[in-house]
C-alpha cells in the first residue's frame, strides 16, 4: 500500500513537471544566460486621465529568461480599465484598494439582467455576463484572449501589478506582450520598450489596409481603427456615424478613464453579493476553498482568491510571519493557464529559508519594507545580493537558490509563478533536501566529522520560515525580563 502511495505521489510530480516544462522550453533555449539580476523599478509610465500605467522593460535579460512581462496600474476613484485582452496568459495581485471587474467569457449567457420596472420597456432592459468584485489581497486570473475591464468603485487609488505569461504555450505569437484594444486611442503600453531595442515585431505597426496603403489614422490603436467605417455599420447594425465613434479617433484620455456619475451596472447589492461569494467558497483552514459543483462551470468559474487574508495561511510562525499559496489546486482556472502565486509576510529579521523552485520561475513584487535577498545559479555565482525594495520587481529563474531575511518591521511580497502546481525544495529546516541525506552522506560529501553533519542536519526545526539569531536572542531577553517582572509582582504581594 506504501509503495503504491509512493508510486502515485512520484507519477504526479514528473506529469506536472513534464506539463510545465514541455509548454515553456522551445520558447527559452538561449534566454537565461544570466551575468546578474536586479531588483528593478519601472522602466516607463503613462499618464491616463483617471490613473497611471507603469511598465518594467521585458527586454531586460531576467524576463527574458522567465518569459514574462510586468504591468502596474493605478486606478483613481471612478477610474474605468477600457476593455482589453491580451496574447498571454495573466495573473493580477491587487495590492490595494476594490472595486468590480467584468470578464467576457466567450460563448457565456448574459446571467445579470435589468428588471422590467428599473427600465420601464423590455427594449431599453440591460443584461451583461456576470459582475465580479475584487478587493486587496486577491489574485485574479485573466486566461489569454479573453478580454475584461475594471472600475473603482472605492474612495482610494486601485494598485494592481500583473504578469504576463508570454512564453506560455496559450500564446502562439513572439513573446511580445501584446494588449488589444477594444475601446480607447491609447499608447501600447510595452511597444516603446520594443522600439527602443530596435526590435521588430512579429506584426508590426503601423497598420495597412489589405490594398497595401497606411491606415489614416495610425495613431488609433483600437480594433476599430483597422476597420472599414462601413463594414463596422453592417456588422453592428447601425448608422456609419455611430459606427466612427467605437474608432474612438478623437479621445485621448488613455487607457484609463474617467466616469463622471457612478458606473451603473446590473448587479446584487455590494454586501449580498459579497455575502454569496462567501457561502460559495466555503474555506478549509490551510486547504483553499470548496466550490459548489453545480456552479462551478466554464461560465460561473472562479477567477480569483484572496491570499492576503491571514486566516487563510498555509504557513503560520506568529513571531516569524506566514505564506499563502494559490495554485490549481485551490483555484482550478490556474490548471489551464499554468500559473500560481504565494504571498509571504516576514517580520524584522525573520527568514524564508534557502530554496529553488524545481520547475517554475518565480517573479516577486515586494508590496511594504524590504528585505535582504540572495540569488544563486548553477555555478554557485551570486546572481544577486541587495536589497529588495517596496514596488520593485525581482526574479528567480527556475532552480536558482533563493533566500530571504526581512530589514523592516514587516516585509510583504507576491510571487508569481509559471506553473499551476509549483513545487520547492528547501535547503535548511525540517522538511529541507539535507534532513533527507544520512548523515554519512553529508560527512564525506563536506569532509567533515559525523558530529559537524549532525548539527548542519539537525540545527534547524523550523519549515520553511525561520528566526534569526537576532529574533531568537531578543526573544530570550523579552522571556527573562518578563520572569523577572512576574518574581518582583509575587514578591511585591507578599
Amino acid at each position: 500500500m506504501a509503495k503504491s502511495a509512493l508510486l502515485l505521489v512520484l507519477c504526479l510530480v514528473v506529469v506536472s513537471f513534464h506539463g510545465s516544462a514541455a509548454n515553456r522550453q522551445d520558447r527559452q533555449l538561449d534566454e537565461c544566460q544570466l551575468r546578474s539580476i536586479n531588483a528593478r523599478e519601472p522602466d516607463d509610465k503613462i499618464e491616463c486621465e483617471a490613473g497611471l500605467v507603469e511598465t518594467w522593460n521585458p527586454n531586460h535579460d531576467q524576463f527574458q529568461c522567465a518569459g514574462v512581462a510586468v504591468i502596474r496600474r493605478t486606478i483613481q476613484p471612478k477610474g474605468l480599465r477600457l476593455p482589453i485582452y491580451s496574447n498571454a496568459p495573466t495573473l493580477v495581485y491587487i495590492v490595494q484598494g476594490r472595486g468590480m471587474y467584468g470578464v467576457m467569457l466567450p460563448g457565456c449567457p448574459e446571467t445579470f439582467q435589468e428588471s422590467q420596472q428599473s427600465r420601464g420597456s423590455m427594449e431599453d432592459q440591460d443584461q451583461h455576463q456576470q459582475i465580479r468584485r475584487f478587493r486587496q489581497g486577491d489574485i485574479i486570473a485573466l486566461p489569454a484572449g479573453v478580454a475584461h475591464w475594471g472600475y473603482n468603485d472605492g474612495n482610494e487609488d486601485v494598485v494592481a501589478v500583473s504578469v504576463l505569461d508570454t512564453a506560455n504555450g496559450a500564446n502562439q505569437l513572439d513573446n511580445m506582450p501584446r494588449h488589444f484594444y477594444l475601446a480607447g486611442n491609447l499608447e501600447d503600453d510595452f511597444r516603446k520598450h520594443y522600439q527602443q531595442q530596435g526590435k521588430r515585431p512579429l506584426f508590426p505597426s503601423p497598420r495597412y489596409s489589405s490594398r497595401g496603403r497606411q491606415s489614416e489614422k495610425s495613431s488609433c490603436n483600437n480594433l476599430f481603427c483597422g476597420m472599414d467605417s462601413k463594414m463596422i455599420a453592417e456588422a453592428f447594425n447601425i448608422d456609419e456615424q455611430l459606427a466612427r465613434k467605437l474608432q474612438s479617433q478623437n479621445d485621448f484620455r488613455g487607457g484609463i478613464v474617467r466616469v463622471e456619475e457612478q458606473l451603473q451596472v446590473v448587479r446584487p447589492p455590494r454586501t449580498q453579493q459579497e455575502m454569496q461569494q462567501m457561502e460559495r467558497e466555503q474555506c478549509r483552514p490551510g486547504g483553499g476553498c470548496v466550490a459548489n459543483g453545480a456552479e462551478e462551470t466554464y461560465c460561473s468559474m472562479r477567477l480569483k482568491e484572496n491570499i492576503a487574508d491571514p486566516s487563510r495561511a498555509d504557513i503560520y510562525v506568529p513571531e516569524v510571519g506566514r505564506v499563502s499559496t494559490v495554485n490549481g489546486h485551490n483555484l482550478p482556472i490556474l490548471q489551464s493557464i499554468r500559473m500560481s502565486a504565494s504571498h509571504v509576510v516576514l517580520h524584522c529579521d525573520a527568514m524564508r529559508m534557502p530554496h529553488w523552485h524545481l520547475h517554475a520561475h518565480s517573479i516577486m513584487y515586494c508590496v511594504e519594507g524590504q528585505a535582504r535577498v540572495q540569488i544563486v545559479d548553477e555555478n554557485g555565482k551570486s546572481m544577486f545580493d541587495g536589497t529588495f525594495r517596496k514596488g520593485q520587481v525581482l526574479t528567480v529563474p527556475q532552480n536558482f537558490v533563493v533566500m530571504k531575511q526581512a530589514e523592516s518591521e514587516r516585509f510583504e511580497y507576491v510571487a508569481f509563478k509559471t506553473s499551476a502546481y509549483t513545487m520547492t525544495t528547501d535547503l535548511a529546516g525540517r522538511t529541507s533536501a539535507f534532513r533527507a541525506m544520512p548523515v554519512e552522506v553529508i560527512a564525506n560529501a563536506f569532509q567533515m566529522s559525523v558530529e559537524d553533519a549532525m548539527k548542519i542536519k539537525y540545527g534547524r526545526e523550523e519549515t520553511t520560515l525561520g528566526m534569526s539569531r537576532r529574533q531568537q536572542s531578543r526573544r530570550i531577553s523579552n522571556l527573562a525580563a518578563a520572569a523577572v517582572a512576574t518574581i518582583a509582582e509575587v514578591a511585591t504581594s507578599v
